[in-house]
């Protein structure tokens, strides 16, 4: 017998309560159903056994009553298995509705650990549920917290009627608004929909933001004050502001020292007290013109306090208020007898001097008319040369901006997916999600290569990337990339023959080690069948380091052509390959950095060989081990390893905890140093190691969040700095500070070959 489906249940609990007493009206139902047939069964022998005095067939009637009773029995075992296939159901139904119970008690306490004010509604906008902090502003408010059910726009009514918001501000900078609670402090609402309709509220408490903003603001306009009055005093003219009322509101010490009638200053008189009423009554058509919103300016012959006669050039500006209304004006005074005395001795030298300037003239008209034409010429040339130049700029900044953008913001989340499919690599899902799992680490690694390939050249052309140039061995450099591309050739179905040698080169090795990157990967792609080869050879002063392949070859006229940008040459028929054409360019790049001479040569049909030159150098000892490229294999029990890990993105965070638990470590993830403090005490607290993003938020870095850590511990902590900087600054700084430096996107693999090697010679 089939059991009737039906409709999924609502809740954990509603589908339990459901599942029992399902299974009990079943149970029932079949218990009465193997009695019927106990008893059907039971009747056909009592016949049969009686029967034979009655039936003329009696063997027939008991051949046909064991044929029933082995049919009985086959359904009571049918019945049984079915009741057995109930209970087990049952039993599932009660773990889900367990680990339901569960799960909801967790999610209570981490909103209820929340540092914010928590606030859930769901798709219709009632509130479903709130933490401690969200209730206690009410409480402190004297009002009672809103019960489950009430709508987020009642919510926000009775906050503002009960007198729990007092001020509420809508800042453009800020995320969300933010109001002054009746307890004095600051919060800033921020709202999250969730992916069913419903919103997430969060109330974040700014107030020491606020408190130190607002101080800011006030020793800003006192210092500003402070500038104002010290550059008005050194100003050669008389400064002051009038009100509406006629009176002199600020003014300079130039200004004080003219008006100052017996040493009196003019702060807060009238101007019919300063100057004389026949002075005032000259003044009034412009004093009126001037509060009637126009701006004035005028000379007057003016007598000093001793009685000099003066020429004053007066500026009048009007002072608007809010409303548009006159509430003052500006008064700007400038002494201008010097110069109504030399405009005078001018205009007689003016009238000596244009009869000889008529004779000048003529003589000077054809010279200026050939100097204007060579002007304009020179100003059409000069205009081109702007025009060119804001073009570069435009173009540089346009560059800059993209080599930031992608240097920073994109390699966040590729890092981040890096990090969680490398935890999902190590869950068992059966064959289909594993390779699903490993179609996204594929197309993760084409992301991640384009995106490099794009960020490279970018650097390159905007200069942003400095040879570190250092004496190093060549056999590790080379051994590392053997390795690394043998596996690539054996997918392909291709041999890669390697040739070490332990010259010492005088090169930056991650530099050489990329343009010895792009010609393998080119060898492999290019190369259907055969071998590749990786070798080197000494010559007089220096190392040639090549890269066979038995390819397809290149046509005689394209070898100049590959090295530029977006320029391939592929053969006739060959799939086609993801790259950009960019590979060789960028090889060229870094070649015109080192100083190193590229050599490429080529035979259609046979197979082609590239080249760089390396200059020999001088093994130079190391200050410390750290210094070193980090490349072990031996692998190291990091069960139990105690790291913390900082980083602002949430994200990453979450990612490399995922990655670090399945390897056995303990980790504590935080987006800040005052994060951190939060969970633990950073000075005390044991940890081996500390991971941290060296870009953090509001100008923090990770080197000066890891120096205060360490500043307050007797030892130093082990620290693994990851960042999307390449710059050799960066790079010198790290290993000046004796840390380990990773680039992002951060490669699993490697990233536990680091830990192993720390944490092996911590």
């Amino acid at each position: 017998m089939s059991i009737p489906s039906k409709k999924q249940p609502d809740s954990p609990e509603q589908g339990a309560t459901t599942g029992r007493n399902g299974l009990a009206e079943r149970v029932a139902e079949l218990e009465a159903e193997n009695g019927r047939l106990r008893k059907i069964r039971d009747a056909l022998i009592v016949r049969v056994e009686s029967g034979t005095a009655h039936k003329p067939e009696p063997y027939a009637a008991f051949e046909h009553s064991v044929v029933l009773a082995e049919q009985v029995r086959e359904r009571t075992e049918a019945l049984n298995q079915t009741m057995e296939e109930l209970r087990s159901s049952n039993k599932a139904l009660t773990r889900a509705r367990e680990e339901a119970e569960t799960t909801r008690q967790r999610l209570s306490d981490a909103i209820e650990s929340i540092a914010d004010g928590f606030v859930l509604f769901d798709h219709q906008h009632r509130l479903i549920q709130s933490n401690s902090r969200f209730r206690s502003y009410w409480r402190h408010a004297g009002t009672t917290v809103p019960p489950s059910g009430t709508y987020i726009g009642e919510v926000r009514k009775l906050a503002k009627d009960s007198g729990l918001i007092v001020e509420e501000h809508s800042e453009p900078d800020s995320e969300g608004e933010v109001f002054l609670l009746s307890n004095k402090r600051w919060v800033q609402m921020t709202e999250r929909p969730t992916h069913e309709g419903g919103l997430v509220v969060l109330y974040s408490d700014i107030t020491d933001i606020k408190n130190s903003e607002m101080a800011r603001r006030i020793a800003a306009l006192e210092e500003s004050e402070r500038w104002i009055r010290v550059v008005t005093d050194h100003v050669p003219a008389l400064i002051a502001y009038v009100g509406a009322d006629m009176t002199i509101q600020f003014c300079n010490q130039v200004y004080a020292a003219w008006y100052g009638r017996n040493g009196e200053s003019p702060l807060g008189k009238n101007l019919i007290n300063i100057h004389s009423p026949e002075m005032y009554q000259r003044l009034m058509p412009q004093i009126l013109e001037v509060l009637s919103g126009r701006n004035v300016t005028f000379e007057f012959e003016e007598l000093g306090e001793k009685g000099q006669a003066r020429y004053m050039l007066r500026s009048y500006v009007p002072n608007f208020g809010d409303q548009g209304e006159i509430v003052g004006f500006f008064v700007l005074i400038r002494d201008v007898t010097d110069r109504r005395r030399t405009a005078a001795a001018l205009e007689q030298a003016y009238d000596d001097l244009e009869c000889r300037v008529k004779e000048r003239t003529l003589a000077l008209t054809e010279l200026n008319s050939q100097l204007r034409q060579e002007i304009g010429e020179r100003n059409t040339a000069e205009a081109r040369l702007r025009d060119a130049k804001l073009e570069a700029e435009r173009a540089n900044l346009s560059k800059t901006k993209f080599l930031a953008a992608v240097s920073h913001d994109l390699l966040q989340p590729l890092n981040a997916a890096r990090l969680f499919t490398s935890a999902l690599q190590e869950q068992s899902f059966g064959p289909c999600a594993e390779d699903l799992v490993q179609s996204v680490s594929t197309s993760l690694n084409d992301v991640e290569s384009l995106l490099g390939t794009l960020v490279d050249i970018s650097k390159l052309d905007a200069g942003v990337i400095k040879p570190d140039v250092t004496a190093f061995d060549l056999r590790d450099l080379l051994n590392n990339i053997a390795r690394e591309f043998r596996q690539m050739a054996m997918a392909e179905g291709l041999q890669l023959d390697f040739v070490g040698s332990s010259a010492i080169v005088e090169s930056d090795s991650q530099l050489l080690a990329r343009i010895l990157r792009n010609f393998l990967t080119n060898a492999i792609r290019y190369t259907t069948n055969g071998r590749v080869l990786l070798g080197c050879r000494r010559e007089k002063g220096s190392v040639l380091l090549q890269v066979w392949d038995t390819g397809a070859g290149i046509p005689q006229d394209k070898l100049i052509e590959i090295f530029q940008e977006f320029k391939r040459v592929r053969p006739t028929g060959s799939p086609a390959d993801k790259g950009l054409g960019l590979g060789l360019a960028i090889v060229d790049k870094i070649s015109r950095i080192l100083n190193h001479e590229i050599s490429v040569s080529s035979a259609e049909g046979k197979g082609s060989a590239f080249s760089v030159r390396v200059p020999m150098g001088e093994l130079k000892p190391r200050l410390t081990a750290s210094e070193r490229d980090v490349s072990v294999h031996a692998q190291h029990d990091l069960v139990g390893s105690r790291i913390w890990v900082i980083d602002n993105d949430p994200a990453i965070c979450q990612g490399m905890q995922v990655v670090l638990e399945s390897w056995g470590c303990q980790v504590v993830t935080a987006v800040s140093l005052p994060d951190l403090e939060r969970q633990l005490n950073p000075s005390t607290s044991p940890v081996d190691l500390i991971l941290a993003d060296y870009h953090l938020d509001n100008d923090e870095n990770g080197v000066d969040t890891v120096a205060a850590i360490n500043g307050r511990r007797g030892n130093s902590v082990p620290v693994v700095m990851i960042t999307a900087n390449y710059t050799s600054e960066l790079k010198q700084h790290i290993r000046e500070l004796g840390y380990v430096l990773m680039n992002k996107p951060v490669k699993p693999l490697k990233l536990r070959s680091v830990l192993n090697h720390i944490l092996r010679s911590a």
